[in-house]
């Protein structure tokens, strides 16, 4: 961002934007389709497993959440921990009115002021009422980070030759990072073996994998590989003219990451270094459409989570009108990018689904028993998505990383072009003046 004018970044973040958008629309229609298509919630609900329990969530909370983080109190906080809003629960006495009684009297008047004072005094009983807290879960604040970012990246490029030893040094702490990731990408194959196995492990009866269920996760999984493998190669290909297949195959390593650790978020460090050396995107659109992308576009969160909402409508032979799966789509999508970069974080946000049509939130952990094997296959479609979008995006925005401001701020300072030597120089220039002096 340092080495971009924001004209080129507002441009740049436009078209992440657009492309964002685009593609989680034509995901959850995907997901419609599909499950209207196959129908898998044709039967009864009382045959399937329920486990766990789901926590309920406020649609207007969610998206204040989505805000709040954009301006993290504490940066050193925001790496490891993000805002989210609990539910509690207080005691508050509340006036009821079936004690009053109407009936009319004949008494004389003091009498009947008196009387009527005592009937009309209302009974006070202690009522709880849930009220929302301030809270926070244990997740990377990459939202707050990316803006805090962007914006510090803007004031240094408008410093010019005075941020230049900042810039160098973000340059080199990235280079350090970079190498370490490459250390520990050889080591990421048998940590993703283990935790997949450890998750089939911990299944207490694989047959939940059938029937009803396991139509839905087939359902799921031809929804995942039409978007990720026809729609998403499609659309770079119109765009770029380039074969999106040599591209995704720069990705396996982030690919399989983020089957392994079902978290985009920690997936980026691969995803990054997967696109600038083995793809040759260049680091500007990288380090600004990848961790922007990780937090909003969530095309495989928004395919699934219109899927299972029309699924439980389904187990419940709840027939669902036009304007429901509209609202459906419409709540999925905006869902889907207050949907966090962690494991099943879908879930949480399923509830602003289901609300939104009136489907019980309870019949969530129905689907709760295969979520860990298909939050894998939604997180490797959502960094599929990012990687081919940073692709767009560069394509797009070739003119703007091609200025000579782009070229210099991406190129290594010449010696003495660097403020710090100019100043070493000087001394040098007085020192040997000095020198003749004496002489």
């Amino acid at each position: 961002m340092a080495a971009l004018d924001s004209k080129a970044s507002g441009k740049m973040g436009i078209r992440a934007v657009v492309f964002y958008m685009v593609t989680t629309i034509i995901a959850v229609f995907i997901g419609i389709v599909m499950v209207m298509i196959i129908h898998p919630g044709k039967g009864s609900k009382v045959d399937l497993h329920r486990e766990g329990k789901i926590e309920k969530v406020q649609a207007a909370d969610a998206f204040m959440d989505l805000i709040r983080n954009m301006f993290p109190p504490n940066l050193v906080e925001a790496c490891f921990k993000q805002y989210k809003t609990n539910y509690g629960t207080r005691k508050i006495l509340r006036p009821t009115l079936s004690s009053i009684n109407f009936t009319t009297t004949t008494e004389p008047p003091m009498i009947e002021n008196i009387t009527a004072a005592f009937k009309n005094l209302q009974e006070l009983m202690f009522v709880e009422e849930v009220i929302p807290v301030a809270g926070s879960s244990n997740a990377v604040n990459a939202l707050g980070l990316v803006v805090f970012s962007i914006a510090f990246g803007l004031v240094i490029g408008n410093m010019k030759q005075q941020g230049q030893a900042l810039k160098e040094f973000f340059d080199c702490l990235n280079e350090a990072i970079m190498r370490l990731v490459a250390i520990i990408i050889w080591y990421a194959p048998i940590g993703i073996l283990f935790l997949i196995a450890g998750k089939i492990m911990e299944m207490k009866d694989l047959t939940v994998m059938g029937g009803q269920l396991g139509m839905y996760t087939v359902t799921v999984i031809i929804g995942l590989l039409i978007h990720a493998l026809v729609v998403l190669p499609l659309l770079y290909f119109i765009v770029t003219h380039k074969n999106p297949w040599v591209f995704i195959g720069g990705l396996l390593q982030a690919l399989i990451t983020a089957l392994g650790t079902s978290s985009s978020s920690a997936t980026l460090p691969i995803t990054f270094k997967c696109l600038e050396e083995n793809n040759g995107v260049d680091k500007h659109v990288t380090r600004f459409v990848l961790p922007v992308g990780a937090t909003i576009n969530m095309d495989g969160t928004a395919l699934y989570e219109a899927l299972a909402a029309i699924f439980i409508a389904q187990v419940n032979n709840y027939d669902l009108n036009f304007g429901q799966i509209i609202t459906i789509s419409i709540t999925a999508t905006a869902a889907s990018i207050g949907a966090a970069g962690i494991p099943q974080a879908g879930l949480v946000t399923m509830v602003i689904v289901l609300t939104s049509v009136g489907l019980p939130t309870e019949d969530i952990t129905l689907i709760i028993a295969v979520d860990w094997f298909l939050d894998r296959l939604r997180t490797t479609t959502n960094v599929l998505g990012d990687s081919l979008g940073a692709g767009i995006v560069e394509h797009l925005s070739r003119h703007e990383l091609h200025t000579p401001d782009a070229e210099v701020g991406n190129s290594v300072i010449e010696e003495n072009e660097k403020p710090y030597q100019l100043i070493c120089q000087e001394h040098e220039n007085q020192k040997h003046l000095d020198s003749e002096t004496m002489m």
